[in-house]
């Protein structure tokens, strides 16, 4: 389990997510979350995953399935706009990294209202894109691969400080805020956080957006690359600032 992985079970459980409840995972992907969330419901719950993304909904069945969590979970091709099957509402709604690609997060935020029961819980999972860096580290490299990132999302349409505005939304979209906190993504002259990775997976966007292109960047040496710079500078970064806040829906 990756750093990231830890920070969202470590907030799954300060939050309250356990046994019993019926949760929907917005935004799911490719089910990481929501086998989280399907193990800490356990049998006598339930866990609904929503994607737009038929082929992410696939990835996310094979998971569950290897996982033996299929029984609890049912994966439906939906959007914020998803509704329960009964007239019980969710006890509450999870999303990772969803919110900040909703053209309007207020209105989507507003959207989970009627599917939430009286007193639901939101709890999403956000990243930043503040910069935090040591100013006396020199570390190209690391800038240019997070420049990268940071202009995909911009191409995307993608809220870059969603973290720093997750309090303000879920207020203006009516819930009661509980908690809003921000942890580090740190990385160490030794840490072997799968960088090359993410920009594996997301190449195909950088390509589609004129960023960089598959030939120029050997991902196969790019995390020894990236250590070795900061081996070199002796530094610790912050990579990126990941926030999770919750909320919750009005008793009455």
């Amino acid at each position: 389990m990756n750093a990231v992985d830890l920070m969202t079970g470590q907030w799954l459980d300060e939050a309250g997510i356990g046994r019993g409840l019926r949760l929907l995972d917005i935004g799911c992907g490719p089910g990481v979350v929501t086998e989280m969330l399907a193990r800490r419901v356990g049998p006598d719950g339930h866990v609904w995953g929503a994607d737009i993304d038929a082929g992410m909904l696939d990835v996310a069945r094979r998971r569950l399935d290897a996982a033996g969590l299929s029984d609890r979970v049912d994966l439906i091709q939906a959007g914020f706009d998803a509704a329960p099957e009964d007239a019980k509402g969710w006890d509450g709604v999870v999303g990772r990294r969803v919110l900040k690609y909703q053209r309007d997060p207020v209105a989507a935020l507003k959207a989970l209202f009627p599917a939430l029961r009286p007193g639901g819980l939101v709890l999403f999972h956000e990243h930043d894109m503040v910069t935090a860096d040591d100013p006396r580290a020199d570390l190209p490299l690391h800038r240019t691969v997070r420049s990268w990132l940071r202009r995909m999302l911009e191409h995307e349409g993608a809220h870059l400080n969603m973290g720093h505005d997750l309090h303000r939304a879920f207020t203006e979209a009516g819930y009661k805020v509980e908690k809003v906190e921000a942890r580090a993504n740190v990385l160490t002259p030794d840490s072997n956080y799968p960088i090359a990775q993410i920009i594996a997976g997301v190449m195909p966007r950088l390509e589609r957006y004129g960023i960089v292109k598959t030939s120029e960047v050997d991902t196969e040496a790019l995390d020894h690359s990236l250590r070795q710079e900061r081996c070199r500078a002796g530094t610790t970064l912050v990579w990126e600032l990941v926030f999770c806040g919750w909320a919750r829906k009005p008793a009455d």
